[in-house]
């Protein structure tokens, strides 16, 4: 399962829409509530982003977002 995260860059500052930045990370779970669960503890592990919202991506959404987004796999 893929997921695109949408996060702030630090926890300091109140969030702003102008700098949300997404990344996406391939989570290999049985739901999607426990593949969210584990792109956060990831996200969170690894960086001191402020996570707004993880998202799972649909085939057709993934395949776009390949094509239109500056899309590579993070990798913690």
């Amino acid at each position: 399962m893929i997921y695109k995260v949408f996060y702030q860059e630090t926890k300091d500052q109140s969030p702003r829409r102008e700098q949300t930045k997404s990344l996406y990370l391939e989570v290999d779970a049985t739901s999607e509530l426990e593949g969210r669960i584990q792109a956060r503890q990831l996200v969170e592990k690894h960086t001191n982003y402020n996570i707004e919202f993880i998202e799972l991506l649909s085939d057709n959404h993934l395949e776009y977002e390949k094509t239109h987004a500056d899309f590579t796999l993070t990798e913690f």
